[in-house]
């Protein structure tokens, strides 16, 4: 899978997590860490520290 935005390939499982995570649960289109970050207009630290906080809490998303 590549980047819906950028067409990075290949993308990692926290980049397809973080993008069912905030944007879709159901999306077949996902983006990479940095335009996620630009889309949140958060840095990549903070959204690499939220997966590991869905991680922690148990979410299926993040394994």
């Amino acid at each position: 899978m590549s980047c819906a935005e950028c067409g990075k390939a290949p993308l990692t499982q926290v980049e397809t997590g973080l993008t069912r995570k905030l944007i879709n649960r159901g999306a077949v289109s996902c983006y990479c860490l940095a335009c996620l970050a630009k889309r949140f207009r958060v840095s990549q630290e903070q959204l690499l520290e939220m997966a590991e906080a869905f991680r922690a809490s148990g979410c299926t998303l993040f394994r």
